[in-house]
C-alpha cells in the first residue's frame, strides 16, 4: 500500500503525511527509488542529500504539530530552466553545464516557503527552444505512453516525470505552449496561470542574473489531478518571507455548482485543423459537461485565429531579441533591409519581426491590449464563463520528427501550438485537461480558457469533470 502512494495525486500524498501514515523521508525515498529505476530520462539532476535533510525537517515539524505551509514535506521536481540554489541549473544548454546558482528563482523560493521538498530537476530542450525535449547534455526524454513518441517541449521533462509517477507535481513554464503541449502529449493536467500571477525572475532564458524575462512567459504547475494544481497555484501566488511583500493574492473562488457554468466550445478552425480522434475527444467533453447540467454551446471563436496568431508571432520574435548580441543583431538588420517588399516567406516575416522598430512594437502591443478586450467582451457579452478548445491538432508526434500530418494532410510543424497560442500573448489562464486516448494509447487533452483571474474556476470545472471522464474511460 505504501509503494502505491507514489501513484496517488499530490493531495492524497499530503493527506497521508498529515495522518502520519508515512513520513516525508519515507515518501521521498519512494520517489527517489522510482527515479532511479525509470527509463524515461525525465529527471536529469538530483539533490538527494539536501532533499533528505528538508524531508527530515518537515517530519520534525509535523511531530511537533507545526507546519511551514500547504506543501510541507511533499517531494517535488522542478524544470531545469528555473534556478535552484546550490543545485545545477542548465536549461538544457551545454554552455551552462556547470552553472550552480546561489539563489532560487522566485517561483522555486515560494514552493520551498510552503514546505516543498525539491528532489531534483527535469529535462528541457536547450534554452527551452524546441517542441521536442532533447539536448546535447542529457539526451531525449521519452513519452511514458510510448517511447517512440515525443513528450513535446519545452516542459517535456516535467510532464513525463509527473505521468511516470516520479513526482506528484512539477514546476514548468509556458511561453508558446511550452507547458501545455507536453501536458497534452503526456496525459497530465497543466495550468498556465493568468499572466503576472507568478514571478518569472530566475528563469532561463533570459541569461542567469537577469531581472527581466519575456513579457509572455508564465511559470505554472503540472500534476495528475486538478486539485493538486490548485494547491500549487496557492503556493506559487504566496510571497516567500524573503520577498518581504505587503500584498497577498486572493483569486476568486471557483463556482459552487459547476452545473450552472456557461461553456462555449470552439471545436474547429480552418487555420488549424484537428484530426478525427481529437474531434471525438471534444465530443466526449461536451457530453461530460452536459451530464453536469452546464449550459453548453458551440462557437466560431471570439477572435480571428490567423490574425491572433500573426500578432503572437510578431510579439514573440520581438521579445526573443533581448539577448541577441550586437553583431548578430546588425546582421539581421542588414538582411531585413535587403528583403523585397513583396517577400512574404516565413524567413522574411522572421527578419521583419526580429528587427521591427520600437514604434512597430508599441502598435503591436496596442493591438494585443485590444485583442485582450475582445476576449473579455466575449466572456461578458456572450454570457460565457469558459471556452474549451483543442489542445493540439493531434496526439503526440513521433520523437524527433519535424513534420505534422493531420488526417493525411501535411501541416506546419508549429501548428502543434496554434490553439495554445491563442492565449499566450493576451495572458488568459489556460488549463490542459486529459480527456481520452487514441487507439494507440496516446493521450488526448483539451484546453479550457477563462477570463483573467478565473484560474480557480477552470480548476473547479476540471475537478468536476475528472470522475465523469475517468468513468467514461474514452478511447477515440
Amino acid at each position: 500500500m505504501t509503494n502505491e502512494l507514489t501513484h496517488q495525486p499530490a493531495h492524497v500524498q499530503l493527506r497521508a503525511l498529515d495522518r502520519r501514515e508515512i513520513s516525508s523521508r519515507e515518501l521521498l525515498d519512494l520517489h527517489l527509488h522510482r527515479i532511479s529505476t525509470s527509463r524515461v530520462n525525465a529527471v536529469v539532476t538530483r539533490d538527494d542529500d539536501t532533499a533528505r535533510a528538508a524531508a527530515h525537517a518537515a517530519d520534525e515539524r509535523r511531530a511537533h504539530d507545526e507546519s511551514l505551509g500547504t506543501l510541507d514535506g511533499l517531494p517535488l521536481t522542478i524544470k531545469d530552466s528555473f534556478e535552484t540554489a546550490g543545485l545545477r541549473t542548465t536549461s538544457g544548454a551545454e554552455d551552462l553545464a556547470g552553472h550552480v546558482p546561489t539563489h532560487d528563482a522566485v517561483a522555486v523560493a515560494r514552493l520551498r516557503g510552503q514546505g516543498a521538498v525539491i528532489m531534483g530537476k527535469t529535462n528541457t530542450p536547450a534554452y527551452c527552444q524546441d517542441l521536442h525535449t532533447d539536448n546535447g547534455l542529457f539526451g531525449p526524454t521519452l513519452n511514458p505512453h510510448d517511447p517512440a513518441h515525443t513528450t513535446g517541449g519545452s516542459s517535456g521533462g516535467p510532464a513525463a516525470a509527473v505521468a511516470s509517477h516520479l513526482t506528484p507535481a512539477d514546476l514548468g513554464s509556458d511561453l508558446a505552449g511550452s507547458l501545455r503541449l507536453p501536458a497534452h502529449y503526456c496525459g497530465v493536467y497543466g495550468l498556465r496561470p493568468t499572466l503576472g500571477l507568478v514571478p518569472t525572475r530566475g528563469h532561463i532564458p533570459r541569461p542567469p542574473g537577469w531581472i527581466t524575462s519575456s513579457d509572455m512567459l508564465t511559470p505554472g504547475p503540472l500534476a495528475r489531478h486538478p486539485y493538486d494544481l490548485e494547491l500549487l497555484l496557492g503556493a506559487l501566488t504566496t510571497p516567500s518571507l524573503a520577498e518581504n511583500s505587503p500584498w497577498r493574492v486572493e483569486l476568486p473562488a471557483g463556482p459552487e455548482e459547476v452545473g450552472r457554468l456557461r461553456v462555449a466550445i470552439w471545436a474547429e478552425d480552418p487555420s488549424c485543423p484537428i484530426d478525427r480522434s481529437t474531434a471525438t475527444a471534444l465530443d466526449t467533453v461536451k457530453h461530460a459537461l452536459t451530464a453536469t447540467g452546464a449550459k453548453v454551446r458551440g462557437t466560431a471563436g471570439p477572435v480571428g485565429f490567423s490574425d491572433s496568431l500573426r500578432l503572437f508571432e510578431q510579439l514573440l520574435l520581438a521579445t526573443a531579441t533581448a539577448t541577441t548580441d550586437d553583431e548578430a543583431g546588425a546582421a539581421e538588420l542588414t538582411a531585413a533591409r535587403d528583403l523585397r517588399d513583396d517577400d512574404t516567406s516565413p524567413r522574411a516575416a522572421f527578419l521583419r519581426h526580429r528587427t521591427q522598430t520600437h514604434r512597430s512594437w508599441l502598435r503591436a502591443n496596442e493591438e494585443r491590449l485590444r485583442l485582450r478586450e475582445t476576449w473579455q467582451r466575449f466572456f461578458t457579452d456572450a454570457e460565457c464563463d469558459v471556452i474549451i478548445t483543442p489542445a493540439a491538432p493531434t496526439p503526440a508526434l513521433l520523437a524527433g520528427t519535424r513534420s505534422l500530418v493531420v488526417d493525411g494532410v501535411e501541416r506546419s510543424f508549429f501548428d502543434q501550438t496554434g490553439w495554445l497560442n491563442l492565449t499566450s500573448h493576451v495572458g488568459l489562464p489556460s488549463l490542459i485537461v486529459p480527456v481520452a486516448a487514441n487507439p494507440e494509447g496516446l493521450p488526448i487533452g483539451v484546453q479550457i480558457i477563462g477570463p483573467v483571474y478565473s484560474d480557480r474556476t477552470l480548476l473547479t470545472l476540471a475537478g468536476a469533470l475528472a470522475p465523469i471522464l475517468e468513468e467514461a474511460a474514452a478511447v477515440v
